[in-house]
C-alpha cells in the first residue's frame, strides 16, 4: 500500500447499449488481451440469451445475480506475535461488488460448455436463483468469516 496517500478512484462509465456501470464492469472482466469489442460481444450475447430463456429483464437478471453474489464478510490474514490470524471483515459495497464479478466470470470461465456467452448466461441466471459457483463462494466466504469470529477483535 501506497504511503503517500489515498488514490483517487476513476469512475467507471456506463456502457453504450444498456446505460449500467455493472455491465461495463463485467466486459472489463472478461476483456482478455485488450479486445474490448470481443469481451462486449460476449457479455450482450449472454445479456440477450438470458432475456430469451427468462422472459424478464436481463438487466435486472444480471443486477440480481450480482447482488446475490455480493459477499458481506471477509477473512484478511494478520500477523500477530508468531501467529497469522484470519480475522473477519466487513466488505466494502465497492469491493463486494467487484468480488462478484470476479467469481461470476471465474465460474463461468470454468463451466462445461460450447460459448463463453452461453457459459456466462448460465452462471448468471444460477446466481440470480441462489445457486451456481459463485454463490457457492460466497457462502463459503461467510462461513470462513464465521467460523473465525474470534479473532474479530484483530481488526485493523
Amino acid at each position: 500500500m501506497s504511503r503517500r496517500g489515498v488514490i483517487q478512484r476513476r469512475p467507471v462509465p456506463s456502457d453504450s447499449v444498456y446505460n449500467s456501470r455493472l455491465v461495463s464492469m463485467i466486459i472489463r472482466r472478461i476483456m482478455r488481451h485488450g479486445k474490448k469489442s470481443l469481451a462486449a460481444r460476449i457479455v450482450y450475447e449472454a445479456l440477450k440469451t438470458i432475456e430469451e430463456r427468462t422472459g424478464n429483464g436481463a438487466l435486472e437478471t444480471f443486477e440480481r445475480a450480482v447482488r446475490n453474489a455480493t459477499p458481506l464478510v471477509e477473512v484478511k490474514a494478520r500477523r500477530v506475535g508468531g501467529a497469522t490470524y484470519q480475522v473477519p471483515m466487513e466488505v466494502r459495497s465497492e469491493r463486494g461488488t467487484t468480488l462478484a464479478l470476479r467469481w461470476l466470470v471465474q465460474y463461468s470461465r470454468s463451466r462445461p460448455g460450447r460459448t463463453m456467452a452461453s457459459k456466462l448466461a448460465n452462471e448468471l441466471m444460477d446466481a440470480a436463483n441462489e445457486t451456481g459457483n459463485a454463490i457457492r463462494k460466497r457462502e463459503e466466504t461467510h462461513r470462513m468469516a464465521e467460523a473465525n469470529k474470534a479473532f474479530a477483535h484483530y481488526r485493523y
